[in-house]
């Protein structure tokens, strides 16, 4: 049976934007539009190529033409139509040359149309200029919920101040996108240098304790989530975890989201000053800390490694994916964020990571800016309804629950669609799916501020504890 012929079969290229795949919305992977960029000119390429080839044989054919003219007196008829036979064929290769070559043009110009118009898009968001009036209307299915909501009041704070000095609004927004998102690292970092704000900066972040079992850990992206939230039950505790990897051993590092059980100037390093640390300093402290759990914990040189984090979890763990430090031993293969802002950071070239916000959670977009969209990196937008709590567990919001997380995340891996499966799959071919693995919870603390007594938490038993279960009082 004939395959049918596409409706728009001999049209200029069209890069198009994943369709939602039920309540999520996916973007960057091998559908994104970035990618698709990419695409385009590696197909511009590999056309240039065939042009080359092409016209070495139309130079060939030219080539044999003037040999065979010495021989036409010979046989005049056989001479005359080889000599005419070689020429056509070389007229015909230079048709096709020349078609591919138009085709090669019109696929970077369709390149460069899309590259201008996301450009141009871009700034007129930035200016606040959207509607169908401007051609930077989003799509009915991706109006901004509070977490875009958020992330564009944050990235245009330069045009806010601006209007608030006095400057009249359309000036104000135009000096705004001219100034560029706001730098909400150095914000934080001026923050820091202001009266009473002191206690923001980081200090040092050490191993108090820590406590080993071997259990059977469910290693898809939605068990490793709910292990954030096991881990974070308990203040100041990170966990590590040691799997059979498909090539070489792996190890996960699980960090839970902020902490609000203390002051915010405490030893604590996931309370709200370590969001301070995360954004405005890279994580320096708990990156050294991490760092030194992995080598307690047995990692070697050379070893794979994943981190997995929910909220302000996320954002350490992607700092870890740009951490000399980290890169330098370790082949970080593999993120995994929850609730987290963590469009800032760039990691190194390589890492893969996969990014769970959901349309009605203010916390993704607390930092300004999107995710990248590029072939390793994917973020699903999680758009299901969510019903409202109990003003006494409102916290940060509804959209904000790991445990609805955890669900989108088990839909991810659910998903027939072939982004989500291309990254969850590349997850899976780090760690696994699960099974037996030893499993060790680091207690942490930061270094007292100067005339405070440290604050170790509840004495806990070192080493090797009895198998399958944490000691009582321990989720696990």
């Amino acid at each position: 049976m004939a395959e049918a012929t596409p409706p728009d079969a001999g049209g200029a290229p069209r890069v198009s934007a994943p369709p939602p795949d039920g309540s999520l919305r996916i973007r960057g992977g091998i559908g994104g539009i970035r990618f698709q960029f990419e695409e385009l000119l590696a197909g511009a390429t590999a056309l240039d190529g065939l042009v080359r080839e092409l016209q070495a044989v139309e130079v060939e054919a030219d080539a044999v033409k003037h040999a065979l003219g010495p021989f036409q007196s010979d046989s005049y008829a056989s001479g005359s139509n080889a000599i005419i036979a070689v020429g056509e064929a070389g007229r015909d290769v230079g048709r096709v040359r020349a078609q591919l070559q138009r085709i090669g043009d019109d696929v970077r110009a369709s390149h460069r149309e899309y590259e201008y118009a996301e450009a141009r898009n871009a700034l007129l968001m930035r200016l606040g200029f959207q509607g169908a009036g401007y051609g930077a209307a989003p799509e009915p299915f991706a109006l901004p919920g509070v977490r875009g909501a958020v992330e564009g009041w944050i990235a245009g704070m330069p045009g806010h101040l601006t209007a608030l000095l006095g400057v009249p609004a359309p000036l104000a927004a135009v000096l705004g996108a001219l100034n560029g998102p706001a730098d909400v690292r150095r914000l934080v970092r001026d923050a820091t240098e202001a009266p009473g704000l002191a206690f923001l900066k980081p200090r040092p972040v050490k191993i108090v304790d820590r406590e080993t079992i071997s259990a059977d850990v469910d290693l898809s992206p939605a068990g490793l989530l709910r292990r954030a939230g096991d881990v974070g039950a308990q203040g100041g505790r990170i966990e590590v975890i040691e799997v059979e990897g498909a090539r070489r051993p792996a190890w996960v590092v699980i960090i839970p989201g902020t902490q609000l059980d203390g002051p915010p100037d405490g030893t604590n390093p996931f309370d709200p000053a370590g969001v301070a640390e995360a954004l405005g300093y890279d994580s320096s402290a708990t990156s050294a800390a991490i760092r030194e759990a992995l080598r307690q914990a047995g990692a070697s040189a050379g070893d794979q490694l994943v981190a997995v984090g929910y909220s302000q979890g996320g954002i350490h763990a992607m700092n870890l994916s740009r951490d000399r430090a980290v890169l330098a031993p370790y082949d970080l293969e593999f993120v995994l964020t929850a609730g987290s802002p963590v469009g800032g950071i760039t990691p190194e070239q390589g890492v893969r990571s996969l990014h769970l916000e959901h349309e009605q959670d203010w916390v993704p977009g607390a930092d300004g800016a999107a995710n990248a969209d590029t072939r390793d990196r994917v973020t699903v937008t999680l758009t299901n309804p969510l019903a409202l709590p109990a003003p006494q567990d409102f916290g940060l919001g509804p959209g904000h629950r790991l445990a609805n997380y955890a669900d989108g995340a088990a839909l991810v891996a659910a998903s027939p669609d072939a982004t989500l499966r291309d990254s969850t799959a590349a997850l899976a071919a780090v760690v696994g799916t699960g099974g037996a693995a030893t499993v060790t919870r680091f207690s942490l603390r930061r270094e007292p501020r100067p005339g405070r007594e440290p604050d170790h938490g509840p004495a806990r038993p070192s080493g090797r504890v009895r198998e399958g279960s944490w000691p009582r009082g321990t989720p696990g």
